[in-house]
């Protein structure tokens, strides 16, 4: 697997950075979040596109790994992306996805290609599982703010879009795909606001968060970290496993599927790479 593969498996944290914004790229890297996500859509004006494409071409040449998030299927951008992108290695964050087939066409256009579906949309929602089984796709992510207005809610409404959310945990989950990652917190300097956005994501089975700041990143990545007592019970449950298959533990029944999620939560708290 390359490493563009692994690193889209594995992030908890994805911070974006204008595309027009070169100055920006380095800085971002240095703010630590696990992926950066150069943004060639929302956060360039339509006159900087071709701009923007530029500095991600040359940013990439020089031999930095990144995720690039194109602009849509339908834009007059949409095929220069994919052009450029053609001659590097990279994570392509896909928004407004929705098609399994216009996936697979992205895919095939790509030398190894690593997708990042981002789902926006209700028909994307409806679709999750679909887009889910896709092969070049590794992840799933929301786009809670889109989303929210197509629905007419509010895009901080948990309750309203939890349906939406558990369709993306489901269809992860049936896709053998590590847990999606959750939308943006617009609120750049509220970090208890964060902390509990993440947290609520994460009890959902959400094992990352999109950050539009370097701020976010050190809050966000803490919050989608295993608590200590978390930690506990997971190396106790482990050190408790039998080859029997069956353990008794405080009077607790152990058995494959709680030594499994006592696994999945070590190696989330294992330090990364």
């Amino acid at each position: 697997m390359t490493a563009a593969h692994q690193d889209s498996l594995d992030a908890a944290t994805w911070l974006f950075v204008p595309g027009d914004r070169p100055d920006r790229f380095a800085k971002a890297r240095a703010a630590g979040a696990d992926m950066v996500v150069l943004d060639l859509e929302d956060a360039v004006a339509p006159e900087r596109k071709d701009e923007a494409r530029d500095y991600v071409h040359q940013w990439l040449a020089a031999g930095n790994r990144n995720a690039v998030r194109i602009n849509a299927d339908g834009t007059r951008w949409y095929a220069d992306d994919l052009a450029m992108l053609a001659r590097h290695r990279a994570v392509v964050m896909v928004p407004k996805a929705e098609d399994p087939a216009a996936l697979g066409a992205i895919a095939a256009q790509l030398t190894e290609p690593a997708l990042v579906a981002l789902i926006e949309t209700a028909r994307g929602v409806l679709d999750a599982a679909a887009i889910a089984d896709v092969p070049a796709v590794r992840r799933l992510a929301i786009g809670t703010f889109d989303l929210a207005a197509q629905l007419g809610i509010a895009p901080g409404d948990r309750e309203a879009l939890a349906p939406a959310r558990g369709a993306l945990v489901l269809a992860s989950a049936a896709a053998g795909l590590a847990g999606p990652i959750d939308g943006v917190t617009g609120a750049v300097d509220e970090p208890e606001l964060l902390t509990a956005d993440v947290n609520y994501a994460r009890r959902l089975g959400f094992a990352g968060k999109l950050c539009v700041h370097p701020r976010q990143v050190p809050t966000a990545a803490a919050a989608l970290r295993p608590s200590a007592d978390e930690i506990r019970w997971a190396t106790t449950v482990v050190e408790a496993t039998t080859t029997e298959g069956v353990a008794v533990l405080n009077g607790q029944m152990i058995d494959k599927p709680v030594v499994d999620r006592a696994q999945r939560i070590l190696l989330q708290a294992s330090p990364r790479p």
